[in-house]
């Protein structure tokens, strides 16, 4: 699997721990190995250019998914699909002050928002209830899914 990340933000980030979990959902979410996924992390003034641009909207929001190939998520006995996922674009800057406002860390934020990316890559959105309990119900076990996973690899800081 091809994880690219490019942080273009200003904010240091743990760009491996974003690749692990990335990987990690792609696996969950039965892609193929080769899959491509780039994610972007960028300052204020370039995610608000990017939403104005792509979705029409004033200001910097904290994530935007960009699809390439259309690529769905695998299903059992079928072989994985290949092909370019897309970006996630994150702002870590706005990713931190809805940590603030969640009373969790910017990782923990930065880590919602990339498979929140990811599932939008993949076709799952939020526009309708029944779409939002789907979505986000799958965002959560999927997190829930890679904690443990995360803190037996060392992911998580002291002090936190």
């Amino acid at each position: 699997m091809t994880i690219d990340i490019a942080n273009e933000s200003g904010v240091e980030i743990d760009e491996h721990e974003l690749a692990r979990l990335a990987r990690f959902v792609l696996d969950r979410m039965r892609l193929h190995p080769q899959a491509e996924l780039s994610i972007v992390l960028v300052d204020e003034q370039t995610m608000a250019e990017h939403n104005l641009r792509w979705m029409d909207e004033t200001g910097p929001t904290d994530v935007l998914a960009f699809p390439m190939d259309e690529l769905r998520p695998g299903r059992d006995g079928e072989e994985p699909p290949l092909g370019l996922l897309g970006d996630v674009v994150l702002c870590p800057q706005v990713a931190a002050r809805q940590a603030r406002e969640a009373g969790h860390t910017l990782e923990d934020e930065l880590h919602l928002l990339t498979v929140h990316g990811i599932l939008h890559l993949l076709g799952y959105d939020h526009a309708e209830p029944e779409e939002h309990r789907e979505m986000f119900a799958l965002q959560a076990r999927l997190l829930a899914e890679w904690q443990p996973r995360r803190e037996r690899e060392g992911g998580v800081a002291d002090g936190r």
